[in-house]
């Protein structure tokens, strides 16, 4: 059975279980062996009833000294129990389980696994698993694996899934030349695909994880090297002398530019006029001023007879941009065709902009990643911008490159990574880096929580609201999971509408549809949606001054580089913005990270800082960044391994430049996949 069959062919999994699992990302073999889990539930020992902390899930000894009794509520059937022991009493609890009245008799001796809560009638523990004594004690200190879910594909299916696919996978031959192997201490392919999903313990889990996220920095940066090889020192026909236009717009805007930004447009300045193609990062903090050192750069090459595009990652960040720079032309007179290109538009609407363009009528073009697509043909052109680096891959940045005859190309990302990790990262580009804010930002007020303050924050968020301005609230996961104690959207949305009405508040997240997406993300543009729950889709959102409230639900299972993302949400117009952090964790130590963020708006030390605080302890729980384009890697987190995996790359093409070596046959095979792969993605 070959990796790459649908997930179909998997026993018990049918048409419509099928349908589930392609709402997560699953829809060959191969698919599920790499939807990683993203949390382990450990069994601990089982504790004494006083001894059980609320709100987490625990297990308890128990005899059962009278039977089960069973009852139905509205037609609910509800199966209650009660255990104690020398330090209290628990109330144990079933819903339609009424079966259980037969298992749960006198005297009978279980383990009991669940969810503890406090109610008016005392501690409880709602749906609790049930085990023998000596079952349990072969589940204790084995790590059981968490993934993501959706409704109606639960944690149990999606585990049994992937002991199904493991049982029947083809085995690969491992691809990584044996010396790399040694030298790093890397597990073999095959073991590490196992191990990630069923670790036996810390250890092996640690083993399995390295190589995994050894592989995904190898290929990128291989992918990369091999960019770089295209591109380095490539002649560009494209020479810019003229600048009358730009500088006419720059002594006409009404503020100043930083120091940090006359510096960057003067190195882009430069490159356009050097004579070679310009491959160039602009990393700059979220509200730093990229957006206008881009247009700056756009109307530069139109004055020079050459076309301009800029690729924003969603259609409404793209529909922002196009409406702010020709509006800003507007203003200044400044008489150049701008046209919009993104997958939405009606067919008439996109031939019409697609002549435009090919007719040179068009001279600046804005959209999503439409924009490469093969029925967009331009003319002449000499600049390709796109706006947030970290989503969009090698393959795509290749791909524009071939729009044009060698066009000069410069990505701009908020994401502020470590300048020794950036070069690594971005190792086909120049780099520049805006690391000032302007003068008029008001500094955003930061403040970390524990659970306590939410419903002060909610108020908090409602004098927000009556005032005129919108809020933010963001949770980690989508919905409810069996095992994973985190606040989701579905529910907390729920939560706030009950306890904020009159307020409008909608959700959104990354497994509802593009139209879907788009239109919440507009209204809430446009003013018309009070309160947004999200994920960290909002992460690479839109533009909108008006919120001032950004509030982080779990904070900390984030990074600290991604919630100042987050944060940056806010904080973009005139009025004073608020950042609450909530930590669920009564953890000191997670506390002491999220005080960076409180006491700091930089988000350059940030990202030092959380390279300097994150540790290997951190690979347990929720992925904490989601930079570039991989699953397990964390660049932080694991900043050591892209480190080393950089001077491996470099020693490898030295000794074999286009892996020709026999030794290398099979990773340059799979280089060739991984390339392929990302190409499909753009479904070109």
């Amino acid at each position: 059975m070959k990796n790459r069959q649908p997930v179909e062919s998997l026993k018990g999994i049918g048409e419509k279980t099928a349908a589930l699992f392609e709402k997560i990302g699953v829809f060959t073999v191969d698919d599920l062996l790499h939807y990683y889990p993203r949390d382990y539930d450990t069994f601990g020992e089982p504790k004494a009833i006083g001894e059980l902390s609320e709100n987490r899930i625990e297990a308890v000894d128990g005899y059962l000294k009278s039977g089960a009794a069973g009852r139905y509520v509205n037609g609910l059937s509800i199966v209650s129990a009660g255990i104690s022991d020398m330090t209290g009493k628990l109330r144990l609890t079933w819903y339609h389980m009424p079966y259980l009245k037969n298992t749960l008799k006198p005297g009978s001796h279980f383990i009991f696994r669940g969810k503890v809560a406090r109610k008016k009638s005392g501690l409880t523990m709602e749906q609790p698993q049930m085990f023998r004594p000596e079952a349990y004690e072969k589940m204790k200190r084995r790590m059981q694996p968490v993934y993501g879910q959706t409704k109606g594909l639960g944690n149990k299916t999606i585990t049994s899934a992937v002991e199904q696919a493991l049982a029947v996978r083809k085995l690969e031959r491992d691809y990584l030349p044996m010396k790399l192997r040694v030298s790093n201490e890397l597990a073999e392919y095959n073991f590490a695909i196992e191990h990630i999903h069923f670790p036996t313990d810390e250890t092996d889990l640690r083993f399995a994880r390295k190589r995994l996220v050894y592989d995904e920095f190898f290929f990128f940066i291989l992918a990369v090297r091999r960019l770089k090889e295209k591109r380095q020192d490539v002649k560009s026909e494209y020479v810019m002398e003229r600048d009358q236009e730009c500088r006419k717009l720059f002594e006409a805007l009404p503020y100043r530019l930083t120091d940090a930004q006359l510096r960057t447009f003067q190195e882009i300045k430069a490159d356009l006029k050097s004579g070679r193609a310009m491959n160039r990062l602009i990393q700059g903090d979220v509200g730093s001023g990229k957006t206008i050192i881009a247009v700056l750069a756009l109307l530069m090459t139109a004055e020079n007879g050459c076309q301009g595009a800029l690729m924003a990652p969603t259609e409404v960040l793209a529909r922002q941009h196009y409406e702010s720079v020709t509006a800003l032309f507007e203003k200044y007179g400044i008489s150049r065709r701008v046209v919009l290109v993104t997958g939405s538009m009606t067919a008439k609407e996109k031939r019409q902009a697609y002549e435009a363009i090919l007719s040179h009528e068009a001279e600046i073009v804005i959209g999503t990643h439409a924009l490469i697509q093969e029925k967009v043909v331009y003319d002449r052109l000499a600049l390709v911008i796109t706006d947030e680096q970290h989503r969009f891959g090698v393959a795509q940045r290749e791909m524009l490159g071939k729009k044009g005859a060698a066009p000069h190309v410069m990505v701009m990302s908020a994401t502020p990574i470590p300048r020794t990790l950036a070069i690594i990262l971005y190792g086909d580009l120049d780099i520049s880096i805006i690391d000032q804010l302007p003068k008029n930002r008001l500094p955003i007020k930061n403040c970390v929580v524990d659970k306590s303050y939410r419903k002060r924050a909610w108020n908090f968020i409602k004098k927000e609201v009556e005032s005129g301005h919108q809020a933010y609230v963001i949770c980690p996961m989508v919905e409810e999971s069996e095992l994973l104690e985190a606040e989701n959207v579905l529910d907390y949305t729920k939560l706030l509408r009950e306890n904020l009405p009159g307020l409008r508040i909608e959700f959104l997240h990354g497994r509802m549809k593009a139209k879907e997406k788009n239109l919440v993300m507009e209204e809430f543009a446009a003013g018309s949606i009070d309160v947004l729950v999200s994920t960290t889709v909002v992460e690479v959102g839109v533009n909108v001054p008006n919120a001032t409230v950004m509030m982080i639900e779990n904070a900390e299972r984030f990074g600290l580089a991604q919630l100042h993302q987050l944060r940056g949400r806010v904080g973009r117009g005139k009025a004073q913005s608020y950042c609450i952090m909530v930590d669920a964790s009564g953890n000191p130590e997670k506390n002491e990270r999220l005080q960076v963020l409180n006491h700091s708006n930089d988000g350059f030390f940030i990202a030092s800082e959380d390279l300097r605080l994150r540790g290997p302890g951190d690979i347990f729980g929720l992925k904490q960044s989601g930079e570039l384009e991989f699953k397990l890697a964390d660049i932080f987190t694991d900043a050591g391994i892209l480190k080393k995996v950089s001077e491996d790359v470099t020693e490898l093409l030295s000794e074999d430049e286009n892996l020709e070596k026999e030794e290398n046959k099979e990773l340059r095979e799979r280089l060739d996949r991984y390339l392929e792969r990302s190409y499909d993605k753009l479904n070109l």
